[in-house]
């Protein structure tokens, strides 16, 4: 600061707060303290990279169920989304599945937040395999239609039959009827004591 009793501007010694800035510098640790989400390179080298889960995560099992707890209750038997990975309870299961894919949850089971780089050769044994499914859901699908075409045509063969019956029958009743109304046919049939010759109509 400056001491001319002239100059009533205040000013600052550069160069002794930039010894000052240099010495509290100089009297901090060289480590900075790691925050809970933050990770140690070291350990990151340890664990193992991230895999994929086994098993199916069970998110409709207690739907529907009323569970009576007490202050006895053992936290995972109580309310919510128990994981047995870090003894903690979530109440819903959009919380649970954020837990279980965080950072706090893989570091837990031995994992870091990094995934295996695929190679060349990883990627194209990747698109064989979906090729191959691929394939393998169209000879599904062509079968199926095939075998729902086969099952239409079969069907409107059948209703085809029916309709061919039907039509015989029709015309069959018809020709007993033009018999019946025939008087030369009539008489005949009353001579040799014939009411008719099956005929459906009755002489009056």
């Amino acid at each position: 600061m400056s001491t001319r009793p002239d100059d009533h501007r205040r000013k600052w010694d550069r160069a002794e707060y930039e010894r000052l800035a240099l010495e509290r510098l100089r009297s901090k640790k060289p480590t900075k303290q790691l925050d809970e989400e933050e990770e140690d390179p070291k350990e990151t080298a340890k664990r193992e990279l991230l895999k994929r889960r086994d098993y199916k995560v069970d998110l409709e099992g207690k739907l529907g169920k009323s569970v009576v707890i007490s202050k006895s209750t053992p936290s995972s038997q109580s309310g919510g989304y128990y994981c047995n990975v870090c003894d903690c309870v979530v109440k819903d299961s959009i919380n649970f599945l954020d837990h279980i894919n965080g950072k706090k949850h893989q570091r837990n089971l031995g994992m870091s937040m990094k995934v295996e780089r695929s190679s060349l050769d990883q990627v194209k044994e990747r698109f064989k395999v979906n090729k191959k499914k691929m394939e393998e859901k169209q000879k599904d699908y062509e079968l199926e239609t095939r075998l729902r075409e086969a099952k239409e045509e079969e069907e409107k063969l059948k209703e085809h039959k029916r309709e061919r019956r039907k039509e015989r029958k029709r015309k069959a009743e018809e020709s007993v009827d033009d018999l019946d109304d025939d008087p030369a046919t009539s008489d005949m049939a009353a001579i040799m004591g014939f009411a008719g010759f099956g005929g459906s109509k009755k002489n009056h």
